[in-house]
């Protein structure tokens, strides 16, 4: 039975730590897993543009012997040009397995629905699971474990931030988010992955503001204020998310080494300062390699 990423909340705990196992292999012995995608073609149906989605699953099929097929938003025009059906019927006669980067998470589930090939989330409006996924996978290489720590998620209460929260809850991280007022993750997002977190012993919590956030936080956390299709909110959004600048200042609240993560692209002076994002604490480009590393152990797992 074919098996789709969507969103972390469709993995289990075990099946996340199988995913970082598997990386932890792929990152120590290269050369061992060059042909285990042999004759595999993996199609990117990309209607965002992307720096690290594109070129960590391009060169990580290749590393994996197998070979990748990009398609522009213009090539296919995805739901316009032709139906989502009938794009996941066609391209699943000739490829082994599907990225999709786009707007709607409904796009997302449409071309699963209809897909008799794998389809991975390489992003939506809703959830970036690859992206969270090398998120933790870079929290466990650096603290040797996951369970009990603490992340501070600062900023808008975006795609990546409902990734974190379900990947934490899932692997028994405590996560507190700080967004402002009005800009905060789904409701339905914090309960589902409060109840999950639960069970793994561990919390979520929300605040308005980002030092409470940020208080005894192993990791600290941001991203853009402004996605790809709000730029006629950016003017709003750089006044009302001001005071959640990951800076020197505010990172005193913090635990004295905690790491500091973005999920890139960094607009510096904004969300975060140069300053913090160049320092020692930093593991801002670990975390985007590890996208390619994590990315490579998921299509293993899918496409095998």
């Amino acid at each position: 039975m074919k098996k789709d990423l969507a969103t972390i909340k469709d993995l289990s705990s075990k099946e996340i730590e199988e995913i970082f196992a598997l990386t932890d292999k792929l990152k120590k012995d290269k050369a061992k897993f060059s042909k285990v995608l042999s004759g595999k073609t993996l199609a990117l149906v990309f209607q965002k543009p992307s720096n690290r989605t594109r070129v960590s699953f391009d060169v990580g099929m290749y590393q994996l012997g197998g070979n990748s097929v990009y398609l522009a938003p213009n090539e296919i025009n995805l739901g316009v040009r032709e139906s989502i059906e009938d794009v996941a019927k066609t391209l699943s006669r000739y490829v082994d397995g599907i990225v999709l980067r786009t707007f709607e998470h409904k796009n997302v589930l449409e071309l699963a629905k209809f897909a008799a090939v794998p389809v991975i989330n390489g992003l939506s409006d809703f959830s970036h699971p690859c992206q969270a996924l090398a998120d933790l996978y870079t929290i466990r290489e650096k603290f040797k474990k996951l369970k009990g720590l603490s992340l501070a998620y600062v900023g808008d209460g975006n795609n990546v931030c409902h990734s974190l929260l379900f990947a934490c809850a899932k692997c028994g991280l405590n996560m507190n988010v700080g967004s402002p007022k009005g800009f905060e993750p789904s409701g339905t997002v914090l309960s589902d992955a409060g109840e999950i977190a639960k069970k793994q012993n561990s919390s979520v919590r929300l605040f308005n503001t980002s030092v409470e956030a940020v208080k005894g936080a192993d990791v600290v956390y941001t991203d853009v204020w402004t996605s790809m299709g709000q730029e006629e909110e950016s003017a709003k959004r750089k006044e009302v998310f001001k005071v959640f600048q990951i800076n020197k200042e505010l990172l005193k609240s913090a635990n004295k080494n905690a790491l500091i993560m973005h999920c890139l692209p960094a607009h510096r002076g904004e969300e975060i300062t140069a300053e913090v994002i160049d320092g020692p604490n930093s593991v801002v480009f670990d975390e985007a390699e590890n996208r390619m590393h994590v990315q490579k152990a998921i299509l293993i797992k899918l496409l095998r």
